[in-house]
């Protein structure tokens, strides 16, 4: 340990690559870490269907009014997520049911389902991977 210590001193050169292998080290592994983390409130595609069948989830699209209109989820609620501060008391009745939140690639839906949970929805899921997973599982959608 001493003489590596020795050869890192000896050039910053060293030292640099050093740094990058640290850093870029640390970068693999932090997916890896944060994973189990983020997974406790994601579901994907399958596991959104059981929700929904089985639990009579509502699902929540997020997405823009064009967007929803291009195509959405069977029975999903649309409230964009601009409005969804100033529209939460349309959401109050379906505290007691789970609630899966989608948008497009599902890079919005973590963070809405975070501001539910603030306001007291127990259960509430991002859909991951969005409506471009929900597609690629060739999944349905409603038009309109």
């Amino acid at each position: 340990m001493e003489q590596f210590l020795i050869f890192l001193q000896k050039n910053p050169f060293h030292m640099l690559l050093f740094g990058l292998a640290l850093a870029s080290g640390g970068m693999l592994i932090w997916p890896l870490i944060m994973r189990p983390l983020r997974r406790a409130h994601e579901v994907g595609t399958f596991e959104a269907v059981q929700l929904i069948n089985r639990r009579d989830a509502l699902v929540l699209d997020v997405r823009d009014t064009g967007e929803f209109a291009a195509g959405h989820i069977a029975n999903a609620r649309h409230i964009p997520e601009a409005q969804l501060a100033e529209r939460m008391k349309e959401l109050e009745k379906y505290k007691s049911r789970p609630i899966i939140v989608s948008c497009r690639a599902g890079t919005r839906a973590p963070a809405v389902s975070s501001e539910l949970r603030k306001h007291g929805f127990a259960e509430v899921f991002a859909l991951r991977g969005g409506i471009t997973a929900w597609q690629q599982a060739s999944m349905p959608l409603v038009k309109g």
